[in-house]
């Protein structure tokens, strides 16, 4: 057994945690010793050695571990997790009732007190995201909590806890029968192609789902749509699905090709109709300002952070920028839908990115709506950063 080990937490940060801060950090505390092992439980103490609250020790891009629990007598076991999974599950409810929605998160991390850790729902089969080796070594208690509490066709892993916080290529299929995949999905009706068995993304990121709705139901009848940094071309098939005049779906990656061919072939769309380029989307917006080509409604959703040969992308730095080149290419009175996951920074600041673009473009705009994450992706007010999403549907005038 892992001897618990107590940490005393600097006298700035402590009503912080009091007031439900859920993150370890390595400033938060008086001396983090290197050998702790993944893992330990730890004991949050003031200077005076007056309990706080009691978490585990795991190393993650974000800090040094998570709070659990501030009830010094509660132990960290399978009845721990039955109790927290319950809860979860419970406050997703309307999402189980919901035969148009067949895929959702049920534990976001800490914003379920559960940091770390992510599980997800695709009609029937669970998809648990382990975030670091701390959290992974509770394995056995959350599978079996899991396990406990819902019937399942199958159970998926993802070990996202390799050094470098990329994913690590193995096996996902954890119990259960295995999977044929694609799995078919639903989302508010449109259908989605499923992966649960290769690489860490499985084909649709469930955060967007509500903005997804809106460009359907609102904004796409009638456009001509760019949807850059597309992946599997999610966004172009509920535009599609909106009776957009056309689509073009932008992304680096080569399996984007053959995956938004497949997003829009299940849902019956005749992908011929639309375009689908795989380029990097800096040099496309370049070929797109060169060829004066200009779209009704364009959809910027970068990777918070990107590496490419020539260049290297963070949101925070460059968000701005790439705005810029989106509205050169967006026509008047044409929508642009300003995303990012980026937990850098707040809404208010990335407001003031959209503000400085148009201000420099010469051009003036209105706020039209905004979006952050949804209803499933739960979040805490102790922990703002833990609401990452960003999403304003911006008229360019």
């Amino acid at each position: 057994m892992k001897q618990d080990v107590t940490l005393t937490v600097k006298n700035k940060f402590v009503n912080k945690f009091k007031e439900g801060y859920p993150l370890i950090s390595k400033e938060s505390v008086l001396k983090l010793h290197d050998g702790i092992e993944e893992g330990t439980i730890v004991k949050l103490v003031d200077e005076k050695n007056r309990f706080i609250a009691k978490g585990y020790y795991g190393k993650q891009n974000k800090g040094h571990g998570w709070v659990l629990t501030r009830n010094e007598k509660e132990q960290i076991d399978q009845s721990f997790f039955i109790k927290q999974l319950k809860k979860a599950i419970e406050s997703r409810k309307s999402f189980f009732n919901n035969q148009d929605t067949t895929a959702f998160r049920i534990v976001n991390g800490e914003g379920d007190g559960l940091g770390g850790l992510t599980i997800e729902y695709f009609d029937g089969y669970y998809l648990i995201h382990w975030y670091s080796k701390g959290i992974y070594s509770f394995r056995e208690s959350i599978i079996g909590a899991l396990q406990e509490l819902v019937q399942y066709k199958a159970i998926y892993q993802k070990k996202r806890f390799a050094e470098s916080g990329k994913y690590i290529e193995e096996d996902d299929f954890v119990t259960g029968e295995r999977g044929t995949f694609p799995i078919i999905v639903k989302e508010n009706g449109v259908q989605f192609a499923v992966y649960l068995n290769e690489s860490a993304m499985v084909g649709v990121f469930l955060d967007q789902r509500e903005v997804r709705k809106k460009i359907r139901d609102v904004y796409a009848a009638g456009k001509k749509v760019l949807n850059t940094f597309s992946y599997t071309g999610a966004f172009s098939v509920f535009a599609a699905l909106g009776d957009a005049e056309k689509t073009t779906s932008v992304d680096l990656a080569n399996r984007s090709l053959s995956k938004t061919i497949e997003q829009f072939s299940i849902n019956g769309i005749d992908y011929e109709a639309q375009d689908i380029i795989v380029e990097d989307v800096f040099r496309y917006f370049k070929y797109a300002v060169k060829k004066q080509l200009k779209f009704d409604m364009v959809i910027l959703d970068p990777p918070s952070f990107a590496r490419s040969k020539k260049m290297v992308f963070s949101a925070e730095k460059d968000y701005k920028n790439l705005l810029k080149e989106t509205i050169s290419i967006t026509e008047d009175g044409g929508i642009i839908v300003a995303s990012t996951n980026a937990s850098s920074f707040n809404m208010n600041k990335f407001k003031g990115f959209i503000d400085q673009a148009f201000k420099e473009s010469n051009k003036k705009y209105e706020l039209l709506e905004e979006y952050s994450l949804p209803e499933d992706f739960k979040t805490i007010k102790s922990f703002p950063e833990g609401d990452y999403l960003k999403v304003v549907f911006v008229k360019s005038l």
